[in-house]
C-alpha cells in the first residue's frame, strides 16, 4: 500500500479566551491517500472546518504533527505554507469566494499569477477549465453577472488552475439549490475519477453519500471513520494528464510580469472602489499642486533675485566717512583723501578703485534746462560701478589729472537733450562749466537707490568736480572691487587695517555688498523652504489620506485577502498589491496635479508681478513625481504590512 498524502498524528487545535482555554480539535489521528474522495462530516461547530483550515495550511495546529506528502508542515515558515498552498491545493468555498471586480478569466487566473505562469498559459489553461466546466462563453462576465452554480463552476476552475492534486471543498452546495447541487457534485465526482483528492466538509448525508470514506467530527473529535459505497469508483483514478498546470516561470523572469500583474491588479481594485479613489485622489492632487506650486513659486523668486543681483557685484566695497553707518559727525569729516584711494589701489587684492564726489547741478543745452546728479570719479570709476557704455568712451588718468571739462552722460540725459543726434563732442553746460559729451552709459539700477530710473545722471572727473563745480578736495565714498574668488570679510579686514594705520583713528565705515547679497539669498532660499515646507504639510495630509483609506480598505477587503492567501499568494505578494495600490493612487494624483498645476500656475500668473514668470520647470515636475511616489510608498507601507500579516482563516471569516 503506498504512503497516505495527508497524515495527521495527535493534532489539537485550541483557542485563548480571556483565562480559557476552548479546543477546536482534540488529538485527531487521520490518514488520507492520493485518490480519495473523503466527507467531514459534522454539526456547525463540530471542528470540521478547523480541520479542513488546517489541511489547507490556512491554519496551525496548537500541537501534534501535520505532514503533506511527508512533509512535516509544523515547520513551515508563512511563505512555504503560501507556496504549498498554490502548488498542491485548491479550494471550493460555500460561498463561492470570487473577487467581484474581476472576470470569470480573471478569477480562475490568480493563482497561476502568484505562481509565476506566462500570461499566455494562464490565458489558455484558464480558457480550457472554463470550457470544461461549461463555461465557456462566460469567460468575461463578473460574477454578479453569474448565476450561483456558475459562480461554484469558476471557484472549481480556480481550484484546478495550478493543477489542485488536493480539493479542500467547504460545504460546496450550501448556498446552492438541490438541482445545482446535484450538478456539483457530479462535477466533483468527475474530478476524482480524473485523480484529484477530494475533501469535503459537509454537515449534509446526500453530500456524503457521494464519497466514498465519511470521517465524522464532534466535539473536536474524529468519531467515526469507515469506507462507504459511494458513488466514486474503486477502480484507481484516472492520470491528470489533460489537467497539468502550466509551469511556472523563473524567479528572476517572473519578477517583471509578476509587478506588471501587480499594477494590474491594483488598477481592477481601485476601479472597484470609485468613489473611494476619487476621495484619495483628491488629497493626493491637492498635495501635488501644493508642492508643484510652492516649487515654482520658489524658483520663480530665485530667477527674479538672480535677474537682480546679476548687475550686483558681490566683490565690491564702498567706503564712507564716519565711525559707522548714520553717524552724524560724516558730514564734517575730511577723512577720505585722494591719497588713501592711491595707497589701496596699490594692493594686490584690489582689481579697481575709485574716489566718488557728488554734486547736485543744472543742465543746460539751449533753452533746455534740468536739475541733475553728478558724480565724479577716476578713470577707474565705471568699472568700479559696473556702468555700460553705450557710445563713446570714459575719462582718462590725464583727464583727471588736468582736471578737464568732459563729461559722460546717461541714457536719460541724451533721449531729453539730444535726442536721436548723436551727442559725442556736443557741448553741455553743467552748472557754470561748459563741458564735452565723450559718453553715453546706461544705468545699472541694481547698484541705484529707488526713483534712480528717472534721474537725470552725468560723470565727470572728481578733480573737476571738486576744484571747478564744488571748491573743494572733500570725497563722499571711495568705492572698489577686490579680485573674485577672494573672501569679503577678509577683504574688508584688510582694507580696514589700512585705513587705520593711516589716519590713526577709525573714522570710517565699510558697507560689503557681499553681505548684503548673502542676505538676499538667505531670505530667498528661506522663503523658497517655507513654501516648499507649506507643500510638504499639504502632501502629507493628503499622504496620511492615502494611508487612513487605504486602512480602512484592508479591513473591509480582509476576505479578498484572505482568498488571496487560500490561493497561494504569499504575505510579500499581499503586501506588495496593497503598497502597488496606494503608488498607483498617488502616482496617478502626481501626474492630474502637475496637468491641473499648469492651469492654476497660468491663472496665478496674471496675479503676480511682471518680472515673476511663473513657469513649472522640469524640477518642478521631478519634484512632484517624486513626492507622489514616496507618498505612496511610505503612506501605504503600514497598511500593506497590515493587510500581508492578517492570519488566512480570520480574513475569510470577515463578511
Amino acid at each position: 500500500m503506498s504512503a497516505p498524502l495527508i497524515e495527521l498524528h495527535g493534532l489539537s487545535r485550541r483557542y485563548v479566551v480571556g483565562d480559557q482555554e476552548l479546543y477546536a480539535l482534540r488529538a485527531v489521528d487521520l490518514e488520507i491517500r492520493a485518490g480519495e474522495m473523503v466527507a467531514l462530516m459534522g454539526a456547525s461547530g463540530s471542528g470540521k472546518s478547523t480541520l479542513l483550515n488546517i489541511l489547507g495550511c490556512l491554519d496551525r495546529p496548537s500541537s501534534g504533527v501535520y505532514r503533506v506528502d511527508g512533509r512535516d508542515t509544523t515547520s513551515l515558515d508563512a511563505t512555504e505554507l503560501a507556496a504549498l498552498r498554490r502548488d498542491r491545493f485548491g479550494f471550493i468555498f460555500q460561498r463561492y469566494n470570487l473577487l467581484p471586480q474581476l472576470t470569470a478569466r480573471a478569477n480562475v487566473e490568480i493563482p497561476a499569477i502568484y505562481a509565476g505562469v506566462a500570461e499566455a498559459a494562464r490565458h489558455m489553461r484558464a480558457r480550457k477549465l472554463l470550457a470544461r466546466l461549461g463555461l465557456g462563453e462566460r469567460l468575461d462576465h463578473r460574477p454578479n453577472q453569474l448565476s450561483g452554480g456558475q459562480q461554484q463552476r469558476v471557484s472549481i476552475a480556480r481550484a484546478l488552475m495550478n493543477g489542485g492534486a488536493i480539493i479542500l471543498a467547504d460545504e460546496p452546495t450550501g448556498a446552492l439549490d438541490s438541482r445545482a447541487g446535484r450538478e456539483m457534485m457530479e462535477v466533483l465526482l468527475d474530478l476524482n475519477r480524473r485523480g484529484h483528492t477530494l475533501i469535503i466538509a459537509t454537515h449534509d448525508p446526500h453530500v456524503a453519500a457521494y464519497a466514498r470514506r465519511v470521517v465524522e467530527v464532534e466535539d473536536g473529535r474524529v468519531i467515526r471513520d469507515e469506507e462507504t459505497q459511494g458513488a466514486a469508483p474503486a477502480s484507481p483514478p484516472a492520470a491528470l494528464d489533460d489537467m497539468r498546470a502550466p509551469a511556472p516561470s523563473t524567479r528572476a523572469a517572473a519578477l517583471w510580469p509578476r509587478l506588471v500583474e501587480a499594477i494590474k491588479m491594483a488598477w481592477f481594485a481601485l476601479l472597484g472602489q470609485r468613489l473611494r479613489t476619487a476621495l484619495t485622489l483628491l488629497g493626493v492632487i491637492i498635495g501635488i499642486v501644493s508642492v508643484v506650486m510652492m516649487v515654482a513659486l520658489g524658483e520663480s523668486s530665485q530667477r527674479v533675485l538672480q535677474e537682480q543681483l546679476k548687475d550686483m557685484p558681490a566683490n565690491f566695497l564702498e567706503i564712507t566717512p564716519g565711525k559707522f553707518w548714520g553717524d552724524p559727525d560724516a558730514a564734517k569729516l575730511q577723512s577720505l583723501t585722494a591719497a588713501d584711494v592711491d595707497v589701496l589701489r596699490r594692493q594686490s587684492f584690489i582689481y579697481s578703485i575709485t574716489p566718488e564726489v557728488t554734486a547736485s547741478a543744472m543742465l543746460r543745452l539751449g533753452s533746455l534746462n534740468s536739475n541733475a546728479t553728478v558724480s565724479g570719479g577716476n578713470e577707474d570709476y565705471f568699472e568700479t560701478s559696473g556702468l555700460r557704455f553705450e557710445m563713446g568712451q570714459g575719462f582718462s588718468a590725464q583727464d583727471v589729472s588736468a582736471q578737464r571739462q568732459v563729461v559722460v552722460i546717461d541714457t536719460n540725459v541724451r533721449k531729453r537733450y539730444f535726442g536721436d543726434q548723436n551727442p559725442l563732442g556736443k557741448i553741455i553746460n553743467v552748472g557754470k562749466l561748459p563741458c564735452i559729451v565723450i559718453g553715453v552709459v546706461a544705468k545699472n539700477l541694481a547698484m541705484e537707490s529707488p526713483g534712480a530710473a528717472n534721474r537725470l545722471d552725468v560723470y565727470m572727473p572728481f578733480t573737476t568736480v571738486g576744484a571747478r563745480l564744488l571748491g573743494n578736495s572733500r570725497l563722499n565714498y571711495v568705492e572698489m572691487r577686490f579680485r573674485e574668488g577672494l573672501p569679503g570679510e577678509a577683504v574688508e579686514r584688510g582694507v580696514e587695517d589700512i585705513l587705520k594705520r593711516r589716519h590713526h583713528v577709525k573714522d570710517f565705515s565699510i558697507y560689503n555688498m557681499e553681505k548684503w547679497v548673502q542676505s538676499k539669498k538667505v531670505f530667498t532660499d528661506t522663503t523658497t523652504y517655507l513654501l516648499g515646507a507649506i507643500g510638504l504639510v499639504s502632501l502629507i495630509v493628503g499622504g496620511i489620506g492615502v494611508m487612513n483609506i487605504m486602512l480602512v480598505s484592508v479591513s473591509e477587503r480582509a476576505r479578498e485577502i484572505g482568498i488571496r492567501m487560500a490561493v497561494g499568494a504569499r504575505r510579500s505578494d499581499v503586501r506588495s498589491q496593497f503598497l502597488t495600490e496606494a503608488v498607483v493612487v498617488c502616482l496617478i494624483g502626481g501626474v492630474a496635479g502637475v496637468i491641473i498645476s499648469f492651469g492654476v500656475s497660468y491663472l496665478v500668473s496674471f496675479f503676480l508681478p511682471r518680472e515673476w514668470e511663473l513657469a513649472l520647470s522640469p524640477s518642478a515636475i521631478a519634484a512632484a513625481v517624486a513626492s507622489a511616489s514616496l507618498t505612496g510608498i511610505i503612506f501605504g507601507y503600514i497598511p500593506a504590512r497590515n493587510a500581508s500579516t492578517l492570519d488566512p482563516v480570520e480574513a475569510l471569516s470577515r463578511d
